[in-house]
Formats: structure tokens, sequence, C-alpha cells
């Protein structure tokens, strides 16, 4: 069974950057759309990018357009969304999960859920 690993976040001034890594173990997801999601304490899980298994499709939440960047790489199955220009309310736990069909942007349409690394950008 596919394990994902988060990893990469951590306390951030206001206008700083983190890249946030998700690693697969235990299989490989190198035929899956991989997303990332966060949730804020007291919010419901957010949509925040979804990268294809090529690499050639990504999508991304309106709120992150121009500032987030996800990527891949299947050699080390690996995704990665690089986040600059973090704003305090880009605090949240940052999951990434695989898609097993239908809406990218549904976590109902995502299995294999890791841990969650902490994002925190102080003001």
């Amino acid at each position: 069974q596919v394990q994902l690993v988060e990893s990469g976040g951590g306390l951030v001034q206001a206008g700083g950057s983190l890249r946030l890594s998700c690693a697969a173990s235990g299989g490989t997801f190198s035929t899956n759309f991989v997303g990332w999601f966060r949730q804020a304490p007291g919010k419901e899980r957010q949509f925040v990018a979804t990268i294809s298994w090529s690499g050639v499709i990504t999508y991304y939440a309106d709120f992150v357009k121009g500032r987030f960047t996800i990527s891949r790489d299947n050699a080390k199955n690996t995704v990665y969304l690089q986040m600059n220009s973090l704003k305090p309310e880009d605090t949240a736990v940052y999951y990434c999960a695989l898609r097993r069909a239908g809406s990218m942007v549904d976590p109902r349409m995502y299995d294999y859920w890791g841990q969650g690394t902490q994002v925190t950008v102080s003001s």
C-alpha cells in the first residue's frame, strides 16, 4: 500500500518561501494525479494544487496562482510544492494525496493521505 510522507514545513515570515515535499513509499504514484491540500484550524480541507502523472497538467486554486508551483519527479517518487510570497493566511497543515478519479479539487476524490506538515507564516 502506498504511503505518503510530507516534509518541508516550518515557520516563516510573511513574504518568505518554503518548499514542501511529498514522498511515496510502498509503491509508486507515477500514474496518478497528486494533489496538495491544506487545512487551517476550524476550517475545512482546502484544495491548493494538483499535477498530472506526466507533470504536463497542473491546476491551482485561485488564491495561490502566481505564488505556488507544483512539480514532480517520478524517478524519486516525489512531488513538490514551492511556495513563495507567503502570507499569514497560508498558515495551515499541508497534505498531499493521490487522486483516485473525478474532480481534481474535491478531497473526497483523493486517497492515501499523508500525515501533513505544518506551515506557519508570521506577519
